[in-house]
């Protein structure tokens, strides 16, 4: 007789969500790797972030989880490819803003539509309940991005 395993509950599916979703910028990698925008995991990261709105490097270096020298040399990096600009900050001549250039949304825009394009190919691959299943985790991950980004746990 074939034993069905029953679904994990309680702390048991939220270890294992908790472990997978920590793993999912292994897909991010993924889908970087595959496509021909020229811009690294961490690079297009940080383009995404910029587009919000400019940012000082001791924020970048928060949002991005990197070492503020790390991301002083990024930032170096892409201001020398045309992808960032950096200006001084009124009245605080030590504060510089980092902001997204147009040739660097430009870029991000190629990458994100690469990357719908790649997905799109390997999502129709997939079954009816499989894309439900993906539909439903989608709108579970936005909720789990707002609670991220309130920082107090609460929705």
């Amino acid at each position: 007789m074939l034993q069905t395993q029953r679904p994990p509950s309680g702390s048991e599916a939220v270890d294992l969500i908790a472990a997978t979703l920590g793993g999912a910028s292994r897909l991010t990698r993924l889908l970087m790797g595959r496509v021909s925008c020229q811009l690294s995991h961490t690079e297009g990261g940080l383009l995404a972030t910029l587009v919000e709105g400019p940012r000082r490097i001791t924020d970048l270096a928060g949002t991005e989880a990197l070492a503020q020298p790390s991301v002083s040399k990024l930032v170096d990096k892409l201001e020398g490819r045309g992808l960032v600009r950096r200006e001084r900050v009124a009245g605080d001549g030590r504060a510089v803003l980092v902001s997204i250039s147009d040739e660097g949304s430009e870029r991000l825009d190629a990458a994100r539509g690469e990357i719908r394009s790649l997905l799109r190919q390997t999502l129709v691959e997939l079954d009816d309940d499989d894309l439900a299943a993906l539909m439903s985790a989608n709108e579970v991950l936005e909720r789990l991005i707002r609670l991220l980004q309130r920082g107090d746990g609460r929705a």
